[in-house]
């Protein structure tokens, strides 16, 4: 009797996914454990396994959008595994040349499986200069960006036909289902809510002094690196404490407040921007929120992200200065009030005690919901937070 392979509930809140990549061939053999197919639903995207032993049949094409439960393969469960061959006899002299195991090819990453696919690259061709050899996003780009011979370039475009279509010097491919939920998720914040955004800027001066005089020490003792994103993070707990209604939220006539504060924070990766939580922040110290941010990057980066790694946020921080950015809008994550935008260090004139000095200063934003949150409430957050960075101290002081 077939075992049918269905679209796997991945969480309370989603009702379809986008079987995006088939990870086996249609007619393969498979065992329970191995992964089948690719699901991107409008949060996370997962790997699903097989769930059973046998020939899988495929029922759908790759792209299709699919409800939970939705039949996309069957596998008869009568095909077993072919059996091992038996190993020759080895001969009685010794052969050292011959007992060199040959490796076998390393699995891709989700990340690095969407970057050939995209691209139409065989990864078998690409010399990997990861961990075991495996093949890492560096490396396909590397060969990406490598000059094509005239025979082969054609051949590549021509023989795939996932391809966008190209009319006149255009293209056009599908948005991936993430991607279209980011889209729809920005036009619902810009139209239910009434978004401000206030500025002010910090001098990370006596913060980044802190950093470099215990970093070495902090790494040994947590093994972690000590980053500015856990300042930030511990200020704007303190702050949200300040000002609470920053860290409610309007469920239709109702305030909602929240006892923790529950951080969102913003992670770009190749298939869109993604929010992992860092639950009850308040609780965590600075070793704990590094670990807890280095792992949902991490995890991130490799499609691991689960529904439950990114409910519950009731603020977000987001940090446009990785990418050079002087100052941003941010946009609120609904239903959330407010978040936290940060940007890149740059030295500028200042004047400080009648002497204009050089000083390293970030610019911040907060971006609020003025139906919850009043102008004074907002400048006074961010005012606490330019506090609390500029005087580190009162961060490790409690005060």
């Amino acid at each position: 009797m077939p075992f049918d392979v269905k679209i796997p509930a991945v969480g309370e809140s989603i009702a379809e996914g986008t079987l995006s990549r088939w990870l086996v061939a249609d007619g393969a053999i498979v065992t329970d454990s191995t992964p089948l197919f690719e699901l991107e639903t409008d949060k996370i995207t997962t790997e699903v396994q097989a769930g059973a032993a046998g020939k899988v049949s495929f029922k759908v094409k790759e792209g299709t959008v699919l409800p939970i439960g939705a039949l996309v393969a069957a596998i008869d469960t009568s095909v077993a595994a072919p059996a091992a061959a038996p190993a020759p006899a080895k001969p009685a002299a010794p052969a050292p040349a011959a007992a060199v195991p040959v490796p076998a090819a390393q699995p891709l990453s989700p990340a690095v499986k969407q970057l050939v696919a995209d691209n139409n690259v065989d990864p078998s061709k690409i010399a990997g200069s990861g961990k075991d050899g495996r093949v890492t996003k560096g490396d396909v780009l590397q060969g990406l960006s490598a000059p094509s011979t005239p025979s082969t370039a054609p051949a590549s475009i021509a023989a795939s036909s996932p391809a966008p279509a190209m009319t006149g010097g255009t293209s056009r491919k599908r948005m991936s289902t993430l991607r279209q939920r980011i889209a729809s998720r920005l036009v619902q914040a810009q139209h239910t809510a009434a978004i401000l955004t206030t500025f002010n800027e910090i001098d990370m001066g006596a913060c980044m002094d802190l950093r470099k005089k215990y970093k070495e020490e902090f790494e040994k003792k947590n093994s972690i690196g000590l980053g500015f994103m856990s300042f930030f993070t511990i200020a704007a707990v303190k702050a949200l404490q300040k000002y609470p209604l920053i860290n409610s939220q309007i469920d239709g006539t109702d305030i909602v407040g929240f006892d923790g504060v529950h951080m969102g924070v913003a992670v770009g990766t190749e298939k869109g921007l993604v929010v992992p939580v860092l639950r009850n922040a308040e609780k965590m110290s600075f070793a704990d929120i590094e670990k807890a941010i280095k792992t949902a990057a991490l995890k991130a980066r490799d499609g691991k992200l689960t529904i439950d790694d990114m409910q519950g946020g009731t603020f977000t921080i987001t940090n446009g200065g990785v990418y050079g950015s002087l100052m941003s809008t941010p946009i609120i994550n609904p239903p959330q009030s407010g978040i936290l935008g940060l940007h890149a260090i740059k030295e500028r004139p200042m004047a400080v005690n009648g002497q204009v000095v050089i000083r390293p200063m970030m610019y911040v934003a907060l971006s609020y919901d003025h139906r919850i949150v009043d102008g004074a409430e907002a400048v006074g957050f961010l005012v606490r937070i330019k506090e609390l960075i500029e005087a580190p101290e009162k961060l490790l002081l409690g005060l």
